[in-house]
């Protein structure tokens, strides 16, 4: 294939390869499903690593007292959080991106979750915590932990997104790997009681309009958030995936927001103020706006709207046989809903077609996606693209653009490009 001038390399700058255009037939071949020898360049020879005898099945292995905390395989090393070093003047004030290429279903293991600090983690002891509502209520009240197990208890399944996740890519394709691209996000089963349930228990009084979550840790996070979403599906969480919250995420106590920007999900929560109007707080002015191409800032920019990703193959993982049958996956979550349907191209947007859903489907969460194609060995332009239960539609760079000009940082949702070469390595790259 000749190389292409109109696509943008992971650097940002100008491209240096034409995929669209006159290139783009050679890769728009038919997409099948062939499920006939799926490995498609199977070996010819035998396999010394199934005929031989391997170590690990002369000799018995470790006992059940080895590890009284379960931990993954040592061939699994590689599967960890990463951060990107120039992001933030400190560690206390960072980021650690979840490895997505390297996951499967849609719930996040806790080890691997997305994490984000403002003032370092905070160690608390749970003996010594307490939470206090206080404000416009008939009762103002503090609870300890196990005060706070004693309302009825809930188990709810949703994404946890940053409202920055995808923000370094605004200009162009700047960072190459799914993980620094869309890691600022994860899934998982939240046990807690819900705040609505706490509140009442305080009594609202009749100008009640607003609350405000402030944290227990050094920055003291707050945000206002208005009464409507508070009584409608927020919790107060002291567990993920079965097991107490980890010190990253919380622990012993946080606030859930489903769907909303992960800033508002406040971590370590102390206090909740109720109100009769919006704090202005400093991560809800001067930071998590969204700065249109005029100068003005949008106001209360809360939903995530839908997005999706193709984690496999990306440039952390990419295809490994030369060609044949291949299998394409990844995520796909909306903050307004259910996701309904994801389509896939693997020409650049010339052809889309029905990616399959697979596993559950949950209400502001994660949603499983695949598409199957027997792959010729030419390059190609992969994108994803996810619609919700509200029709709405995940826009390409240039439609938001549009809308919103190049001052952007938060809520980036637009739909992603990785190039395969004809290698099997990938870039993130931007097409037009």
């Amino acid at each position: 294939m000749s190389k292409p001038d109109n696509i943008r390399g992971h650097s940002g700058g100008v491209s240096r390869r034409h995929i669209l255009g006159a290139s783009a037939a050679g890769m728009a071949f038919a997409a099948t499903r062939v499920y006939a020898n799926p490995a498609g360049d199977a070996p010819t020879t035998p396999d010394k690593a199934i005929t031989e005898l391997q170590d690990w099945s002369q000799a018995l292995g470790d006992g059940v007292d080895a590890k009284p905390y379960g931990v993954p395989s040592k061939y699994e090393a590689g599967v960890v959080r990463r951060n990107v070093e120039w992001l933030t003047a400190s560690p206390q004030s960072s980021v650690n991106f979840t490895p997505l290429h390297d996951l499967e279903g849609i719930i996040t293991p806790n080890g691997l979750c997305f994490e984000r600090h403002h003032g370092g983690v905070a160690e608390i002891n749970p003996a010594k915590f307490r939470f206090m509502i206080n404000g416009l209520v008939e009762k103002p009240m503090v609870f300890t932990i196990d005060d706070l197990k004693r309302f009825p208890r809930e188990n709810r399944i949703f994404f946890l997104e940053c409202a920055a996740n995808s923000g370094m890519e605004w200009r162009g394709a700047q960072l190459n790997g799914c993980q620094f691209t869309h890691g600022m996000i994860h899934n998982v089963m939240y046990t807690g009681v819900s705040l609505k349930r706490v509140l009442e228990e305080a009594g609202l009084k009749t100008n009640a309009k607003w609350v405000m979550p402030e944290g227990g840790d050094s920055a003291a996070m707050n945000r206002s958030i208005p009464l409507f979403k508070a009584l409608d599906d927020c919790m107060l969480a002291y567990a993920m995936n079965g097991e107490a919250l980890r010190p990253e995420q919380g622990y012993p106590l946080r606030l859930v927001v489903p769907g909303w920007e992960g800033n508002m999900w406040v971590k370590w929560i102390r206090r909740i103020e109720v109100g009769d109007m919006p704090w202005h707080a400093r991560e809800e002015t001067s930071k998590y706006t969204d700065l249109m191409e005029n100068g003005n800032a949008r106001r209360f920019t809360w939903e995530m709207d839908a997005k999706s990703v193709i984690t496999n193959p990306s440039p952390q993982a990419p295809i490994k046989h030369k060609k044949g049958f291949t299998v394409l996956s990844g995520v796909a979550w909306s903050g307004r809903g259910k996701v309904s349907r994801v389509d896939v191209t693997i020409d650049g947007g010339k052809n889309w077609h029905t990616a399959r859903l697979d596993g559950p489907s949950f209400d502001k969460s994660m949603h499983r996606f695949y598409y199957e194609f027997d792959w010729n060995g030419e390059p190609l332009l992969l994108q994803s693209r996810a619609i919700d239960s509200t029709g709405y539609v995940q826009p390409t760079k240039d439609e938001l653009r549009q809308v919103r000009g190049y001052n952007s940082i938060y809520h980036n949702n637009a739909i992603q490009t990785w190039h395969v070469k004809a290698n099997g390595e990938v870039e993130n790259v931007e097409i037009s």
